[in-house]
């Protein structure tokens, strides 16, 4: 799990009704018009803004990623990847049968070394895994992100809708005060939905997807170089490559020329 969601969402939400409580009932800021008028507008125009299955893929993948986090860190791969090189070296091929692996993507390029599949085929085969994965977070991404940028606008409206009742109503006080409160609402609304929501997860997301397509291509790298029987030091010096310098120091031995 990845904590620092979940905190940063309560966290939010505790200082937002801790306020409300200070002035009042949290009753008071309950508007069933500005629910619709936010929700209801911002879900309209995303279906506009994207197709059906950028809808169905993006956004459950993407709540699912904006919680969770890599199993392994690119750190964790790069030992991960020497050890199965080393397996790969004593054993051949027939000995990844038996390795096991938290992360799936990795097993699957293992499953392909140990069938024996060529090096074009587990390259195309993971490339293109990668890619879609990558597409369908990015899509999240960008899905959260256009809730985000709908979510003001839509409060805007819900406050000009408001303003022009009370208006139309002017000669009844007792309208007043009911109308004025949506107008406020639904701003409060449009403002909470895409600056403790819908951004932030969205930035995650975008993280989160640099992260894994850094992850991904170190794994295919050192499948690419497990099949082509290459020993475990030179696999762990070539993926160094994808750490942070600070983290190099100290990993591995020097490879002999």
């Amino acid at each position: 799990m990845d904590i620092m969601t979940g905190v940063g969402l309560v966290a939010g939400t505790i200082v937002i009704a801790t306020m409300m409580l200070l002035g009042g009932d949290l009753h008071m800021f309950i508007s069933e018009h500005a629910i619709i008028i936010i929700f209801g507008g911002s879900i309209s125009a995303t279906m506009i803004r994207f197709p059906l299955s950028a809808l169905l893929h993006g956004l459950p993948l993407g709540a699912k990623f904006a919680f969770t986090m890599s199993r392994l860190s690119a750190h964790d791969l790069v030992d991960e990847l020497a050890r199965i090189a080393e397996i790969a070296r004593k054993q051949g091929p027939v000995g990844l049968e038996k390795v096991e692996t938290d992360e799936p993507f990795l097993a699957k390029g293992i499953r392909y070394v140990a069938d024996g599949y060529d090096l074009d085929f587990i390259r195309d085969n993971l490339e293109r895994d990668r890619d879609n994965f990558l597409m369908h977070l990015d899509e999240g991404s960008k899905i959260y992100r256009a809730i985000g940028d709908c979510a003001p606008a839509f409060g805007m409206v819900g406050t000009l809708i408001g303003m022009v009742q009370m208006f139309a109503n002017m000669t009844d006080p007792s309208k007043l005060g009911p109308f004025m409160a949506t107008a406020l609402l639904a701003t409060l609304y449009g403002a909470l939905v895409a600056n403790l929501f819908c951004l932030p997860i969205a930035d995650k997301l975008h993280g989160k997807l640099l992260d894994e397509e850094t992850n991904r291509t170190l794994i295919i790298d050192g499948i690419l170089m497990i099949r082509d029987s290459k020993s475990p030091t030179l696999v762990r010096e070539m993926l160094l490559a994808y750490l942070p310098e600070k983290h190099r120091q100290g990993e591995g031995e020097p490879v002999p020329a």
